[in-house]
């Protein structure tokens, strides 16, 4: 419905990562900064880490919008609890490779191979594996192992690792790891944007669905919403969303701090309901106060799905509306109809 009010042509603040809302904050800028020097280097691990939210696939899907694919190859692999050979299995998977039936020696045969024909063809290959936390260690050691396959002084593959912090923390201390840590040429964390950042944020992700002004925002407004988001992307996305259907409804042009903390309290009442009491405090910029990390961190996992779900009552509602909007409109164009097709005598009575 807001897009309807506010002339927009998509949803700016949708959660599905989309490279077209890619915003080049000072913490994104490094991050890709370092993406880049890995793909220049085409050899080792490249480490994106970030708290829950933060846009690393974001981040990634900008990159790999720039790349020429006649000569990269990338694949993307999203990692639950995976053992070494079902890792295997699932990135022979992301590159076309037919693994089915195959033991662990024939299915790394058929990766080499792969991989050694994307060389001669001229191309490079790049793998980025998705949600890296959730990786044991034999998976990620399985990872550094595809990364001996070279031709003379080449390598054949490439990795970028993206996950959460707690990734860079058990890379850091586990000794099993320690030949993957030499293999790291660089490593970046996302942080949350700055309070400066937040209005260009907004902003750009509504010029991309077509924005003109309206609805326009009140620099207090700003800052109410980076209150309660402490600037990570995502959380940020579900208020503003709620924010513009909210303007929608009251028929207003003008995002005032009345209008976000309204917002703010409809939407702690809702996390209230799902996602427990941790989930009501906004987000801490990091680095000011002593506040708990858990509390400087993204919502916990109970706190996104009752954000998800949210969302999708939302898009309930406004569907609701737009069918209430068109009967409302075809009963009107029937009045007008009925009220022209009378005689002039009769509409007189």
């Amino acid at each position: 419905m807001y897009t309807e009010f506010y002339r927009l042509n998509a949803r700016p603040f949708q959660l599905t990562p989309d490279p077209r809302f890619y915003f080049d904050s000072a913490t994104h800028r490094k991050a890709m900064a370092y993406l880049a020097y890995g793909l220049q280097q085409g050899e080792g691990f490249i480490i994106i880490t970030g708290d829950i939210g933060a846009g690393k696939t974001t981040l990634v899907a900008r990159l790999m919008e720039q790349i020429d694919k006649s000569r990269l190859v990338a694949a993307k692999i999203v990692t639950t609890q995976l053992d070494a050979d079902n890792l295997l299995r699932m990135v022979a998977s992301a590159f076309g490779i037919v693994a089915e039936g195959l033991d662990k020696a024939q299915l790394l045969g058929r990766i080499e191979q792969f991989l050694r024909a994307q060389h001669r063809d001229g191309r490079r290959v790049l793998l980025v594996v998705d949600e890296a936390q959730n990786l044991p260690i034999a998976a990620l050691e399985e990872l550094r192992m595809l990364s001996n396959f070279t031709e003379g002084s080449r390598a054949l593959l490439q990795t970028f690792l993206l996950g959460q912090p707690e990734f860079r923390d058990h890379l850091a201390a586990s000794p099993d790891l320690e030949q993957l840590r030499q293999r790291v040429i660089a490593t970046h964390h996302l942080e949350p944007m700055t309070r400066e950042e937040l209005p260009g944020y907004i902003e750009h992700r509504l010029r991309v669905c077509g924005w003109s002004g309206d609805p326009s925002f009140e620099a207090k407004a700003y800052e109410a919403m980076y209150d309660y988001s402490g600037g990570v992307p995502r959380r940020l996305n579900t208020l503003a969303s709620r924010v513009l259907l909210f303007g929608a409804l009251e028929e207003k042009h003008a995002i005032d701090e009345g209008v976000v903390n309204e917002v703010i309290a409809d939407l702690e009442r809702d996390t209230a309901n799902g996602g427990g009491p941790e989930a009501l405090a906004p987000i801490a910029p990091a680095g000011q106060g002593n506040v708990p990390r858990k509390m400087q961190t993204a919502p916990a996992a109970a706190s996104n799905q009752a954000e998800a779900d949210l969302l999708r009552r939302l898009d309930m509602l406004e569907g609701y509306v737009r069918s209430q909007d068109r009967v409302l409109r075809q009963l009107l164009d029937l009045l007008v109809s009925a009220g022209e097709d009378q005689p002039e005598a009769a509409r007189q009575h």
